[in-house]
């Protein structure tokens, strides 16, 4: 798969366009994506980063870096991607322009969308406006209740099972493992302290099962108040694991929330509790 940032650094093609922001690469978004693939042309995914709505003040949440959505895209079968930097350059492009700057540069002939997809200066441009432009426009109906704002919600409640149905696979938690506090090697239960992406949605504060690096874990999401923290960390526990991870990334999949973060009186209900986690964690079925 190619990974382009400019139109004209892809090979000449004729190509089939999936547009979108694509935040979660989630089941309605695959639909898009499948849609652009059955044209029978070189598949594409359009997409923005920073997140469009980022460029206009607000502060957005995503659900996974641009890094893990362009790995999933291409799990997905697509055969380029082409990541456009969304910026007051791109911003300010009436619909007219972008589709020929954009979308004719690359040789795009087939646009794969949703109803209600806007683009151009003013979200003033949609899909009968690509329509009119000579493109041949595949209209995607929505996924019902599927969508990067509902999945969000479902994180911050710590809903993991129900946002993994919307996601069709496991919810994800990820970043580079750095140095914590050597804590849980003390406590016989070492740990892979993330350094999580600042821009990135951190699921409810809590205790998981999940699994990572081909192990089952049990994973921390929470301020250690045990020992009066208050920094957030996510910390992953691999099962039957012993090794150096530092300085690697993790895609840690978090697969059930199995407790509120608590505070013990003493180190020994700690172990204890993180024992009974474990135990959980073995037994504790992938969703998606």
């Amino acid at each position: 798969m190619t990974v382009a940032h400019d139109p004209h650094e892809l090979e000449p093609a004729r190509r089939a366009a999936a547009i979108g922001t694509f935040d979660g690469v989630h089941r309605g978004h695959r639909r898009v994506v499948d849609a652009a693939r059955a044209a029978g042309l070189r598949s594409v995914v359009v997409t923005f980063d920073p997140h469009p709505r980022t460029a206009f003040g607000a502060e957005v949440e995503l659900l996974v870096p641009l890094q893990r959505r362009i790995e999933l895209l291409e799990e997905a079968g697509v055969d380029d991607v082409l990541v456009l930097r969304f910026d007051d350059a791109l911003a300010s492009l009436t619909a007219e322009e972008f589709a020929q700057r954009q979308l004719r540069a690359a040789g795009i002939e087939v646009v794969a969308a949703g109803d209600g997809f806007r683009f151009g200066r003013g979200r003033a441009g949609d899909l009968d406006t690509l329509e009119a432009l000579g493109f041949d426009v595949r209209r995607v109906p929505l996924v019902d209740n599927v969508s990067s704002s509902h999945i969000r919600a479902l994180l911050v409640a710590g809903e993991v099972v129900q946002a993994a149905r919307l996601l069709g696979r496991p919810t994800e938690v990820e970043g580079i493992v750095v140095h914590g506090d050597h804590r849980g090697r003390t406590l016989g239960f070492p740990t892979a302290n993330l350094d999580t992406p600042a821009d990135v949605l951190v699921p409810k504060l809590g205790i998981y099962a999940g699994a990572t690096n081909g192990r089952r874990a049990a994973i921390s999401i929470g301020t250690n108040p045990t020992y009066g923290g208050t920094e957030r960390r996510a910390e992953a526990h691999l099962l039957d694991f012993d090794g150096d991870l530092y300085g690697r990334r993790l895609v840690v999949e978090l697969w059930e929330h199995l407790r509120d973060e608590a505070r013990f009186t003493s180190e020994q209900e700690l172990v204890e509790a993180i024992a009974a986690d474990c135990a959980r964690a073995r037994e504790t079925g992938r969703p998606g």
